[in-house]
């Protein structure tokens, strides 16, 4: 899981994060699964994606997104990190901290666990 706070979830941020992982895996062909959030499925970001895989055929694509069925959220293993992760705050909630310091200890959740949920298995093995 590679964590990279936006202030938003929309067309421009999801854009950027991409980015971010071409940063992260230079050279590397990526995929990318995910769900079918509008943002990801809007005409700028099929812009983008057509600029970054410049044409070439399918097989060789550069960043390669999958959505998910629709409504189907056991097919997706993020729900299950963001649940760990909800979960590991809730447990924090006697502190009462503030918004700010709430965000910094979700940040760092990411930090320090290493995530493998059964569902994850169902893609394949990635390095």
């Amino acid at each position: 899981m590679l964590l990279a706070a936006h202030p938003a979830g929309n067309t421009t941020c999801t854009i950027a994060y991409l980015k971010f992982l071409q940063q992260q895996f230079a050279g590397q062909r990526l995929l990318v699964v995910w769900d079918g959030a509008s943002y990801h499925r809007s005409k700028d970001l099929q812009a983008f994606l057509k600029e970054v895989n410049q044409g070439l055929p399918e097989a060789q694509w550069h960043i390669h997104c999958v959505r998910f069925a629709p409504n189907d959220p056991s097919q997706n293993p993020i729900e299950d990190v963001w649940l760990q992760a909800k979960t590991w705050l809730r447990s924090l909630a006697g502190l009462k901290p503030c918004f700010t310091a709430l965000k910094a200890l979700f940040e760092q959740f990411f930090k320090l666990d290493v995530f493998d949920f059964p569902k994850m298995h169902q893609y394949g093995r990635f390095s």
